[in-house]
């Protein structure tokens, strides 16, 4: 899909193609795209049927870049997009069907050495702070019945996030995962070695390669 990104626009990646590949639901349901980006998963939202979506990130041209892209893909009429923390710029009173929330994030070391992230809009120390508080939020934007759709990986405190997701929803189903190579220079970098020691993220390794996992889960109340 052809793409217009700004300079503090978050890339689609392979965890976003994951995810799209993972979407299902209802046509004529109403969806939140947490942390939207160039507005990729909330234009294949709209495509699938979607009725309303609303697509929110903390990036400062969101509002423009993710128009941009929806009205080039033909589906500004059932877009809307909103700059700011988390849920924090959505009107009032939304109750969604499903929500995206395509925050999952690195620590912010490890970030800040791969350059996968605009600064700023990592995850947390340990990658699961953003997520965590994420999902804190995520219940009340949800109409009963109501479904959100987590990515996570292996680069981040997995296991907390998966633990508040439970906690919070009470049904947790996997969707989808893949093991994506690390590039060579990162797997030697020293932000990644002393979080591989404190047992923060967790790796596998395939001949010479070091591998990270992403997956994506179904979050039920």
């Amino acid at each position: 899909m052809d793409l217009l990104v700004g300079h503090a626009t978050f890339r689609p990646s392979t965890v976003s193609s994951l995810l799209a590949d993972a979407l299902d639901f209802a046509k004529g349901s109403v969806v939140i795209d947490a942390g939207c980006g160039s507005g990729v998963l909330s234009i294949i939202a709209a495509k699938l049927g979607a009725g309303q979506v609303y697509g929110v990130d903390a990036a400062e041209d969101t509002v423009a870049i993710a128009s941009a892209n929806a009205e080039a893909h033909g589906v500004i009429d059932r877009t809307q997009f909103f700059e700011g923390d988390l849920f924090e710029p959505l009107p009032r009173g939304i109750q969604a069907d499903v929500l995206i929330g395509d925050v999952s994030g690195i620590p912010d070391e490890l970030a800040a050495a791969t350059g996968w992230f605009p600064s700023g809009l990592s995850g947390g120390p340990t990658g699961a702070e953003l997520p965590l508080r994420m999902i804190d939020e995520a219940r009340a934007w949800l109409s009963k019945g109501g479904r959100m759709f987590l990515p996570t990986g292996s680069l981040q405190d997995e296991e907390s996030i998966l633990g508040k997701a439970r906690s919070a929803f009470g049904n947790l189903k996997q969707l989808a995962e893949r093991n994506i190579p690390l590039p060579s220079s990162i797997a030697d970098h020293p932000a990644l070695l002393e979080l591989l020691k404190e047992k923060v993220v967790k790796l596998t390794q395939r001949g010479s390669r070091f591998l990270w996992t992403a997956r994506v889960w179904e979050l039920r109340p």
